[in-house]
């Protein structure tokens, strides 16, 4: 049996008083006759009380430190104060031509890889204003460290200078930092090069995520947010993915997906669980939830690491990763549904149910309707086709996958960074009003779904630093 929080104690200890308190009630009202009063009942309980002050003192006394204790207990609000999307140069951009240039030049795949990696771009959704690892633009077309570390350093310090700006908060005030780089985990770590930096106190709480997929980034939120609920603070977020070490140079299709689709980028957010931020934050976070489907075979290799016949290492996308998501998926939000869908919502759905199982009915899939819970999504940019699977499971109208299809379409799978891509897609188009619920969900290697739910603070406007700032006006396409 697991233990119980202070919190789940503190509510125990007030429904016991409260039952107390209705019982003497009830008793002194059942000892009067039918013709009392609630006047006599309210004398006699005075009266009772008058004659063990003691008791009355202790139940005050008791009452008055609960009350301490449950406003010292009870979690903080946290809230998200800013964030930043890095965007390279323009001389990063990475459309068609320039990779084809890149495998012509680099002579490390065949003409059979060639033209599927081609196909696969032609389809993948990707437009030609993605941004690509520095090596492709090298003249030695090698992946070295050195090339993985100035990609991370590039957008990490960068997005992390332009939070703490735009937020007007000190590195010296950084109480927790989290860092997801789900590919690519260096000595010392990706924490301590930003922590070197920044010149971050010496105090400050760090943590490295590696190895999460595409799925990090939620769960830095949910690990920060952990951290905030308990003492007043101010959390940096650093979100990115360093590709330059992961290009996958061999013949093997599964693993020459991922150069198709995957591009570079970094996020920074600053998150805090001070109440008088309030007024200046952007939203405040109402839950999350994680959901880890390892334990089934093809659900943990759907996404793996590994060598190819010829030792090359890469990462593999089966063909098994659209159902594995489609199946991750399904588990996730019937632990999500009831703690966000409206009753009335969550009554039709279970009516629609019952109506089919009663008419013999087992072809039909039913599914709450999500956009009763939340006026905006950002959900997973994985891909095409895993926006199509969700869009279709989901009963999704264009409408709500246009940001994913948009945002991949302009920067690419920019991994656990791509929903705060979309995020400010939603804000480039000032669609985000006071009051809203934005819903993020990813996916990551594992396999795992996480899912973050937000409400606005203050409606949406265009940051200078947005990612989106020089092309909205050309989306969607």
């Amino acid at each position: 049996m697991e233990s119980q929080t202070p919190i789940q104690l503190l509510k125990v200890f007030f429904f016991t008083l409260l039952a107390l308190t209705l019982a003497l009630h009830a008793i002194l009202s059942f000892t009067t006759s039918s013709t009392s009063t609630v006047l006599l009942v309210d004398q006699k309980l005075v009266l009772l009380l008058s004659h063990h002050k003691l008791a009355l003192f202790a139940f005050l006394w008791c009452t008055l430190l609960s009350i301490l204790a449950y406003l010292s207990t009870r979690p903080l609000p946290v809230l998200l104060l800013n964030y930043t999307c890095f965007k390279p140069g323009h001389e990063r951009r990475c459309t068609l031509e320039i990779c084809e240039y890149f495998g012509l030049h680099s002579r490390r795949f065949s003409d059979e890889s060639a033209d599927f990696m081609r196909a696969i771009y032609r389809k993948s959704g990707l437009g030609d204003e993605t941004y690509a690892p520095p090596f492709i633009f090298q003249t030695d077309y090698e992946a070295k460290l050195t090339y993985a570390v100035l990609e991370a350093e590039e957008g990490m310090f960068s997005a992390a200078a332009s939070v703490l700006s735009k937020s007007g908060v000190s590195p010296s005030e950084i109480t927790v930092l989290v860092v997801a780089c789900s590919m690519f985990s260096p000595s010392p770590s990706l924490a301590s090069f930003v922590v070197n930096n920044l010149k971050l106190p010496s105090d400050v709480k760090s943590y490295n995520l590696s190895g999460m997929g595409c799925s990090a980034g939620t769960m830095a939120i949910d690990l920060a947010a952990s951290i905030l609920r308990r003492r007043v603070g101010y959390a940096l977020l650093v979100i990115t993915e360093s590709t330059s070490l992961n290009w996958y140079f061999g013949d093997n299709r599964h693993m020459l997906v991922t150069n198709c689709i995957f591009r570079a980028g970094t996020a920074a957010a600053l998150m805090t669980s001070d109440p008088a931020r309030r007024c200046s934050a952007k939203m405040e976070l109402v839950r999350t939830l994680r959901t880890h489907h390892g334990a089934d075979d093809a659900a943990y290799n759907a996404a793996i690491q590994c060598e190819d016949e010829k030792g090359n290492v890469g990462v593999a996308l089966t063909k098994d990763l659209v159902r594995v998501a489609g199946s991750g998926l399904k588990g996730h939000i019937t632990t999500l549904a009831p703690r966000v869908l409206p009753v009335s919502e969550l009554l039709r759905f279970a009516f629609s149910v019952v109506k089919s199982t009663l008419r013999g009915d087992k072809k039909t899939q039913h599914v709450p309707d999500f956009t009763r819970a939340f006026e905006h999504m950002c959900i997973h940019a994985g891909g095409k086709a895993v926006i199509d699977s969700i869009g279709r499971l989901m009963k999704f109208n264009e409408d709500v996958v246009e940001p994913a299809r948009m945002c991949l379409h302009r920067f690419g799978n920019t991994s656990s960074s791509l929903v705060f891509y979309e995020l400010a897609y939603f804000e480039a188009k000032g669609r985000i009003k006071a009051g809203d619920r934005v819903w993020m969900l990813a996916f990551g290697t594992g396999f795992k779904a996480c899912s973050v739910v937000w409400r606005a603070l203050q409606d949406s406007w265009m940051d200078p630093d947005n990612p989106w700032k020089d092309c909205i006006h050309r989306y969607p396409v």
